[in-house]
Formats: structure tokens, sequence, C-alpha cells
């Protein structure tokens, strides 16, 4: 069966002879997903670090710089199903492509909105341009993830792939100060849409799906099908003369009224008021409230990331050691999370103290803390049912798009009203908390939520008879 699923390679001979005899394409891969996660959370980040001197020329208050900052988070929730189908049904390759091009070009155009009549709402709208056009990142690189990593590698790639969001912000950042201090806000757009402009362009070059991909030995493919890679998952649709369908109503009800997932979206929800917090206001509180100059606060920011990359590996290997050490999931998870939510609710200590290297300290324990604490999508993995892992999956991802959407209105009225960022360090802390206390009050038992189809009911209804949820103990 293997030389049957290597057919659709174009130019491969029976033989295979003078294809590569390299092993290690997939890592390849792995790096190039890599690559545009973190060019994502970079240009997400692209209004924080231009904030001071955006606000300053077009005169915005806290407030304003607020609702633009929320703007991104608005269209990304609304993207997460629409763009979890569309990745179904066009295939990873195509979605990344234009996705990847559309928002570099979206955060290219930012930087000439001082020409126009009406530069906020310029900005409002390519925000929610990028978060649209964003939204299909996670999914796609889920599906290659799926499709050239065998089950015994997920956990390590995956691990590797989310730490992208913390080494974006450890290297943009700088650089995004160095060019806000030596060129001017507007070039931090030039640049970075220019980058994801080149990365869109070597994407189309380089990467393909395994059973097309021509640099891919018949060795390595054969290797990880074995170990269960999803080697075909691009073409599975048109092999079998099918289309991808919308998830249903019912499925998304089922998944909302179990009470186990509901106190995972909402620590989702609250986790993304932290990350939301260092990904906007972080640099305007480190010029504003401790008086760093921007170059400065460009390199102070990327160290708290450094940090939260570190905490987000360790817990990896952490909760799998517990796992074995316990054999049991709910330790595994919760312990963990409950660790790194609790050091980072020690965000509230800045406000207790006016040395500027104890801030950055407390920073970076707080970061660390968000990164060993960042189980959620494992415990998707764990609890969502198989049936149903993408439609979770993304109501998970929309869980913590509210937190985007309201932490940085809530941050900005609270500026506005206080002139001080006590209270928004105070909000943050109280929802890290919260997530903490929604793991151990709500979530329970860590377990596979299992979707069944009553049999009586599809006696007398059909196969769409009616889904009922189980918990499937483990």
């Amino acid at each position: 069966m293997p030389d049957q699923q290597r057919a659709p390679i174009a130019g491969a001979e029976p033989s295979d002879a003078g294809r590569p005899r390299g092993r290690h394409r997939r890592f390849v891969v792995l790096a190039l997903i890599t690559a545009v996660l973190a060019l994502s959370t970079g240009d997400r980040a692209t209004l924080s670090v231009a904030a001071p001197g955006l606000s300053r020329d077009l005169g915005i208050d806290p407030l304003g710089m607020g609702w633009l900052f929320s703007a991104f988070s608005w269209s990304y929730f609304l993207g997460q199903l629409p763009a979890g189908y569309l990745v179904d049904r066009i295939g990873a390759r195509i979605a990344i492509l234009f996705a990847l091009a559309g928002w570099s070009l979206a955060t290219l155009l930012t930087s000439g909105v001082g020409y126009v009549a009406a530069p906020v709402l310029a900005i409002y709208v390519l925000r929610l341009l990028l978060g649209m056009l964003e939204s299909p990142v996670t999914p796609a690189c889920a599906r290659v993830i799926a499709a050239w990593f065998p089950s015994d590698e997920r956990g390590v790639a995956g691990a590797i792939f989310n730490s992208a969001q913390y080494l974006s912000l450890a290297l943009f950042t700088p650089l995004m100060g160095f060019l806000f201090h030596y060129a001017g806000w507007q070039h931090i757009f030039t640049v970075m849409g220019g980058l994801g402009i080149a990365l869109a362009l070597l994407w189309k070059l380089e990467y393909q799906s395994p059973d097309r991909d021509p640099r891919l030995s018949r060795e390595e493919f054969d290797n990880i099908t074995a170990r269960g890679a999803l080697t075909q998952l691009a073409s599975t649709a048109s092999a079998v003369g099918g289309e991808p369908t919308a998830p249903g109503v019912t499925t998304i009800r089922r998944l909302l009224s179990n009470r186990m997932l509901i106190g995972i979206f909402f620590a989702q929800y609250c986790v993304a008021s932290l990350s939301t917090f260092f990904i906007s206001w972080f640099p305007s509180y480190l010029v504003e409230a401790r008086h760093f100059t921007m170059l400065q606060a460009g390199f102070v920011a990327a160290l708290p990331a450094i940090c939260g990359c570190l905490g987000g590996i360790s817990t990896g290997f952490f909760s799998d050691w517990l796992l074995r050490r316990t054999g049991s999931l709910t330790i595994a998870r919760k312990w963990p999370v409950t660790i790194g939510l609790g050091l980072s609710a020690t965000i509230v200590l800045c406000n207790y103290t006016a040395v500027n290297a104890i801030v950055v300290v407390i920073m970076c324990a707080a970061f660390f803390g968000k990164g060993f604490g960042a189980l959620g999508w494992t415990v998707i993995a764990d609890t969502a049912p198989k049936e149903a892992i993408g439609v979770t999956g993304a109501l998970f991802n929309a869980a913590g798009s509210v937190g985007g959407i309201i932490t940085p209105i809530a941050i900005g009225a609270i500026i506005t009203r206080t002139g001080s960022y006590d209270g928004a360090l105070l909000y943050v802390c109280l929802h890290v908390l919260a997530a903490v206390a929604a793991y151990w009050l709500l979530v329970g038992r860590i377990e596979r939520y299992v979707l069944e189809v009553n049999p009586t009911v599809v006696g007398t209804q059909g196969a769409a008879g009616s889904l009922l949820g189980r918990v499937e103990n483990r």
C-alpha cells in the first residue's frame, strides 16, 4: 500500500531512482510552520510596540487604543469555525499561502494610515482583516503536524510549534523597538509586512503535503506512515468523493452543555487576559509607567517572552512525568496549570515596587508561569470527543479570543479612569486566579467526553438521530 500512496507525487518513478535519501524532511516542514506561527504572533504585536508613538501622533487616548487592540480578536473570534471548515475543504497549503500573503499585506498597509482622512478607522479595519486572515493558522498547522508527524512524535512537534509564540516576541519585539527608535513607528509595519510576503513566497516554493512532496524520500514516507502519520490527509476528501461538512449545531450544543468543557473554555478565556496584556499593553506599560525608552522596552519585553518559552517547553516534560508516576490525567494536567498560573498571579506585585529591575524579574516569573500553565491544548486533546476534535478546538480558541476582545478595552478603560496601570495588573491577576479556580471547581476529573448516537432514535429517525453525551472513564 505505501507504493500506491506515493503515486500522487509528481515525477516519481516506481523505483524512486534518484530521489533524496534524507530522513528529516518533516523537520524542515516543522520549521516552516513554526516560522508561520512566529510571524503571525509578531504581526499581532506590531500595534503594541507602535502604540506610544502612534497614539501620540494620531491623538488616540488609552480607551481608544484598547478598542484598536481588541479589533484583531473580534474578527479572529468570528473566523474560528469558518476557518476550520475552510482548511478542511481546500487544504493547509493553499489556506496558509493566501492567509499569510493577505495578513502581511494588511500589516504593510498599516504603515500608510497617516496619509488617509480617517487614520484610526483605517487601523481598525486593517486589524479586523489581520484577525480574519490569521484565523486559519492554528487549524491548518495542526493539520500539517497530523499529516507529517507520527503519533509518537506529535507531542514534541506540538511543543516546538507552540513555543513559536514566545520566541516570536523574544525575536521581533527588540527588532520592532529598534525600528521605532531609529526609523519611526511606521516602519515596524513596513518591515514586518515585507517579511511576511517573503515567507509566503518561501512557503509556496517549499511546502507540499507528504504524498506530493518531491523532496520527501520514500524511506521517510514509509517510516512516518507506518508509525501513524496521516500522510494522505490532504487528499482524503477527494479520494472518497466526498466533501467536509460544517460542524452540526447539535454537536456544538452538546459541547457547550458539558460542565468539564465549559470549565476548560472559561479557564482559557481567563488565561487570555494575561496573554493579551503582554501582546498589547506591556510595551506601553514599560514606557508610560516605568519610563523606559521604546528601544529599552523592546529588549526588556523580550526577557519575559524567553521565560515563557522555557516554561512552555518544560511543562510538557513535567506533565508527562506526573502522568507516568501517578497514572492520573487529572493530576498530570491540573497541577502544572495550578503551579504555573499561580506563579503568573504574582504579576500584581509590580504594583508594590518602584525598582524597575524587580519589575522585570516579576514579569519574567509571571510569563514563565503562563508558559508552564499553558496546557490548554493538551487538555483539549485529552477531553475532546474523537468525532469533534476540530470543533472543540475551535470553541476553545474562540473562548480565548473573547478574552482578547474584552481585556484590551477593560485595561484601556481602567487606565483612562485611574491614570495608572495598577488596576490593570490587578485585573490580570484576578483573571489568572479565576482560571485556576475553574480547573478545580468546574472541570472536575479530566477524561474524554464522547458523543454517541442514541440507537433507539436511530431506529426511528435514521443515522441522523440525536446525539447523547457521555464521559469515557480512563
